[in-house]
């Protein structure tokens, strides 16, 4: 079996290493012109079961790398005033699971990986025998047995399986950034992983803290992995009211444009980010709809169920995905049930899962911006 993964993301990736490890050939086109065109550095919480899905994904040999750069992670969930006073608590309990970079985790997936990028796709054909033939913009077709679309919200993969499932723009925008975690913060201890509500915005704040910095611990652990050379850092996000006007101003300057007579440690804390990774997001959702006709082409992660962030659930239900087609088709491949049969048990759960969790995160998404 050979299979063909669109984007280089995190789901698309996990499902490569566990085929990979599988011994299913595997190629990655990224239609980014590098591996680190764009930064993608934020942290992540993952549940138990987004956990177990990347873990099972993995090569048993780098779980004690990937167990050194997580950090296990509890929130109260409250909700402040711009002076870091406590003034209610966000709808359900606190919320627990385990942090990771996405930079570092993306690297440590990337190891080993065929990973072709400039690969933008263009579309794909269907053959006579049933494989998949994948065109690209700027180099040769490449032909599986399987064509996996994991190539995020604007999907070209899905423009053509499911022209009629497209991204629904929520009109909140969010700006995002990273800021190094120092004593001169250690105020805002319980500000991480609450919300702190302001005239018409949130921030969310999360520290990222490594028990050791992730490139020592690949060094140590599995010298074959490079991982980035990074330090603790505090992820800021700012949600926006709906459809709000940046005003020409650069992403950290609209943030602190309204964060007028705030904390001093919570404006200092944006002052100090670096603009370079400072950007503004809209906030954009796929909702599985009507499923498309049984083939040699699938989706998974974003290019079928985007969430809000809001939710938490996005990087979960990918990974998730990836361990469940990554099982399905180990299982075809040792003929224990044939591709497409796989495919399709592989779509019945995930499009279930999936909506559930697009419908979660827009619940969640007026906890942190109301006027939605």
């Amino acid at each position: 079996m050979r299979v063909s993964v669109a984007g280089a993301g995190l789901g698309g990736l996990a499902l490569a290493q566990g085929l990979r490890g599988a011994g299913i050939e595997v190629d990655v086109f990224e239609r980014d012109p590098g591996i680190v065109a764009r930064f993608q550095g934020y942290r992540l919480v993952l549940d138990p079961t987004g956990f177990q899905a990347v873990r099972d994904c993995l090569p048993e040999r780098w779980h004690p790398l990937l167990d050194e750069i997580v950090m296990d992670a509890s929130a109260d969930q409250l909700v402040l005033d711009p002076q870091l006073n406590e003034i209610g608590r966000l709808p359900g309990c606190g919320r627990t699971g385990i942090v990771v970079d996405r930079q570092v985790l993306r690297h440590l997936l990337l190891t080993g990986l065929t990973v072709h990028t400039g690969a933008a796709l263009s579309g794909y054909d269907v053959l006579a025998d049933g494989k998949v033939r994948a065109r690209f913009e700027r180099r040769d077709p490449a032909t599986a047995d399987l064509l996996v679309g994991a190539d995020g919200v604007a999907s070209a993969v899905r423009g053509v399986l499911s022209p009629q499932t497209v991204p629904t723009d929520t009109g909140v925008r969010f700006v995002i950034g990273r800021t190094p975690l120092t004593g001169e913060f250690d105020d805002l201890s319980k500000a991480y992983g609450s919300k702190i509500a302001g005239d018409g915005v949130s921030l969310l704040l999360g520290a990222m803290r490594f028990g050791t910095p992730p490139k020592q611990a690949a060094e140590r652990l599995a010298p074959e992995v490079t991982l980035p050379d990074i330090g603790d850092y505090v992820r800021w996000a700012m949600i926006l009211p709906p459809d709000a006007s940046m005003d020409d101003l650069t992403p950290q300057d609209a943030v602190l444009s309204r964060m007028d007579g705030w904390h001093p440690q919570l404006r200092a804390l944006i002052e100090q980010a670096d603009p370079d990774n400072s950007t503004l997001l809209s906030i954009r959702v796929v909702k599985p709809g009507e499923r498309w006709a049984p083939g040699p082409v699938t989706l998974l992660g974003d290019a079928i169920h985007a969430t809000s962030p809001t939710g938490g659930n996005g990087a979960n239900t990918a990974l998730r995905d990836a361990d469940l087609l990554r099982r399905r088709l180990v299982e075809a491949e040792a003929g224990r049930r044939d591709l497409l049969g796989a495919v399709d048990d592989y779509e019945r759960r995930m499009f279930e899962y999936g909506a559930e969790a697009v419908r979660s995160s827009l619940d969640r998404l007026a906890a942190f911006a109301p006027e939605v």
